[in-house]
Formats: C-alpha cells, structure tokens, sequence
C-alpha cells in the first residue's frame, strides 16, 4: 500500500475499535493524543476496552466516571490525570521494573491496537517513534494494528526507533505540539541537596537522572565537571544544559562512547529541540537500556533517584502515599541496582526531610518527618532496603552500603530534620530497631 492509502483520520481510527478490544498507547508524550482525546466519543458502542498507558499526558476525557463501563485503564506510571480518576474503580497499576514491563505484560496480554506518535516520513519513507522506546516496538511487533499520529512537531530522534512506514496498518496526520512537562526550578532545599551529590559525583562519571527540583537542582549542580556521560532512562532538560555547556560528553564511557543513551524523553521545547536530528543521542529499547547488567557495563555509573519516604533500616516508598498509588516504580530499581553492580558505581536516593500534609483530625496542614520509623500502613517498597546506597535530605548524606540496622538508625536520623531526631530515637527503640547496651 501507498503512502497515500494508509492515512485515516482519528474518526476512521476509532471505529477500528471493538469492545473488549487491549489497546496500548505510548509513553509520555509518545501518548497518541487526538486519539486518546477523542476516545470517549465511542463509549457508547463498546464495552470493556482496557486501555495500557504510563505517565499520560493526554485530557484524560474518556476516565470520567461516567464512562467506566466502557474503557478499563491499566498504568505501568500513575500521572495526575490517573491520580485524579483512580477512584472510579475502572483504573489499576501494573506493578512492575521499567526494564521489564513490556515484557511481561506482553505474557499477560496481547494488544489488539497500538497506537503511538511519531515524527513524520523522512524522503526514505523511514519514520522515527520519536521520544520514547520504552516498550513501544515491541508493543508494535506483536499488535494485531499499529496505528501512528504522525506529526511535523515532534523531534526526529535516532538509535532503534526507525520504522518503515509501509510496516505501519494506519498513519493519521496530526500537528498538535509536543506536549511539555515544564522545568521544576530548585528551591533551597533542592540545591543543598544537589550540592551533597555533586560531591559525590568525579570528572568522566557516567549519571542517571530523573525529573524534579532535585535533579535538576543536581544538574546544576554539576556545571564544572568534565567528561560526563548519560546513560539514563529519561532524557531531561538539565542534561541538554550539561550536554551544551560540554560537561556532558561521553567521552570517558566505557558502553557506547560518545552517545547519551536513554529509553524516553520528556520535558520542554528546549529539549526537544536538542534531540531533533542529533546523533549523539541514542532512544534505545527499555529492556535494554535499564537492564540492571547492562547498565553495570558503565564504570563509574551514578544513579540519582527520588523518594516519598524512607525508613530506618533503608526500605524506601517512592511511588506511594500509604496504599494510594502516587506514581509508580519505574526505573528506580533497576538503576540503584545497576550503579551499583558497576565498577566503581554509586547509587543516590534523594527526599526532604520533612513533608506539610493536612491532619485528618483538625484539617490543618501540618509538618511530619520522611525520615520514619516505619513506613506508612500500606505503603509500597520501591527500593528494598537490600538495595538502598546513599539516602541524602537537606541535612547530609547517609551512607548505608554494608551497614547494620544499628548503624542505619543512627545515619539516617543524623539527615533527618533535627526537630524530630529524638522522637525518632525513641521510637527506634521502641519498635525494637535498636536496644541500649
């Protein structure tokens, strides 16, 4: 079939769906969004289609309760459009290890229809899938339909995301703009907490960030370092500032020289344009890229994630409030692990010391610790405590590599906010954490 042949509008789209029908949509701004916008425009002909996304962008129209009977949601990463809609009872989170969500939801379930954005054709008729690879091509191999938003706006990007357009059943052309997930700018506690990393952090170092005021304040953090290297999940922002300043070069890594590797993108216009036809940046399979064995192939890896709240012996929650899902596990794992099986490598896990949230009792906000003695009743383990390297607030660095409980209580209480350290203390012996001698 022509180029021609296969264009359909999102109308025609949409009546390829059938009830009962497994859709799955891109990552991020991956999302198909004039379809996804216009989903609910079909709820009354059909029932029961489950719709697989992570970290949506989209309005999220077709989640309004009214319309639970027709569409199931099933999120690999909760967004605030999930957060908001998750008490419909039509919405659930897939637990899972970035590196391996595709894979094994591929083993739960077969997609009827893909459906994805990508850029538009190049003179070879080759398309790029664009910002992200997370599970997307594989999520293509094996859907009945692949049906792609092709879009002038969104960036031609490199590594294993070009595909023929004559491999594609149905291509819509759209020219909505790359939805943005604007900068966090770094408040004071970010930076002191950017700065106790960058400490941490040597010339020729390969990083992994995610997106935040803390990340971003690390990232500025790292403006006089030389030779760094990415090798990361999410392109952001801050490493297109690194990447331009010349602080990001890759020239000392050990796995793909020269080249950032990441499995998706998001962020603002400004990344978007670094990645437009840039070599240098490779969107590579997410199975691969946040392989914990393939991410030990970089000496000097250093992982920097975030958390909701840690407790004394190290477990960390960071995807959860108590049993309400917040967000989800992502990479987080797979990347402290990774760091630290390579040569060399250092894993960060980054939080406030303190948290203001609304007292049941009197409605007022209140200020508690996320330094805690136990996490929250029904509070989910992102990273285990097996796993957890340096934890950092605004107070300092706790390192816990190879550390007894003992010594845990004592290092993470030293970071946490010095008005309820002898609560803490008190509390640790109380649960049995620790005995007095």
């Amino acid at each position: 079939m022509s180029y021609k042949d296969k264009l359909v509008t999102v109308e025609q789209a949409l009546e390829l769906v059938k009830s009962d029908y497994k859709i799955v949509t891109g990552l991020g701004s991956s999302e198909a969004q004039d379809f996804m916008n216009n989903l609910h425009k079909i709820a009354d002909r059909v029932k029961n289609v489950t719709i697989t996304n992570c970290l949506p962008m989209s309005s999220g129209e077709f989640l309004k309760k009214e319309y639970r009977q027709s569409f199931n949601i099933d999120g690999w990463f909760y967004s605030p459009v999930l957060r908001k809609a998750h008490l419909n009872g039509n919405i659930s989170f897939i637990p899972n290890h970035l590196h391996l969500a595709g894979i094994k939801r591929l083993s739960h379930m077969k997609p009827n229809i893909y459906i994805g954005s990508a850029t538009m054709p190049d003179k070879h008729g080759y398309i790029s899938i664009s910002l992200s690879n997370t599970y997307e091509k594989r999520m293509m191999d094996e859907a009945d339909i692949v049906i792609l938003e092709i879009n002038p706006n969104y960036p031609r990007t490199f590594g294993d995301v070009e595909i023929h357009y004559s491999h594609v059943d149905y291509l819509i052309e759209t020219d909505y703009q790359v939805p943005e997930l604007p900068d966090t700018i770094p408040n004071e506690k970010d930076t002191k907490i950017g700065n106790y990393i960058a400490e941490y952090i040597n010339d020729g170092d390969c990083i992994q960030l995610g997106i935040g005021g803390i990340p971003n304040a690390v990232a500025n953090a790292l403006t006089t370092k030389k030779d760094l290297g990415v090798h990361t999940e999410m392109m952001t922002s801050g490493m297109v500032k690194l990447a331009k300043l010349g602080v990001v070069n890759g020239k000392k890594k050990t796995l793909h020289k020269g080249k950032i590797v990441c499995t998706f993108a998001l962020g603002n216009k400004e990344l978007y344009d670094f990645l437009d036809d840039n070599p240098s940046v490779m969107v590579l399979d997410g199975h691969y890229v946040n392989d914990p064995d393939i991410i030990a192939k970089n000496d000097n890896m250093v992982s920097i994630n975030t958390s909701i709240e840690v407790d004394l012996t190290g477990q960390c929650c960071s995807e959860s409030i108590g049993p309400v899902q917040f967000s989800g596990t992502g990479g987080q794992a797979d990347t402290a692990i990774g760091a630290q099986k390579a040569k060399n490598g250092r894993s960060f896990i980054a939080l406030y010391s303190t948290a203001l949230v609304k007292n049941s009792e009197t409605g007022e906000r209140e200020e508690i610790s996320k330094i805690v003695p136990m996490l929250k009743q029904g509070a989910y383990v992102s990273l285990s405590r097996n796993d957890v390297d340096f934890v950092v607030t605004e107070y300092g660095v706790a390192s816990l590599r190879g550390t007894n409980i003992r010594e845990r209580v004592e290092r993470l209480i030293a970071i946490a906010h010095p008005k309820f350290r002898e609560e803490l203390i008190r509390q640790a012996h109380e649960i049995g954490l620790v005995y007095d001698k």
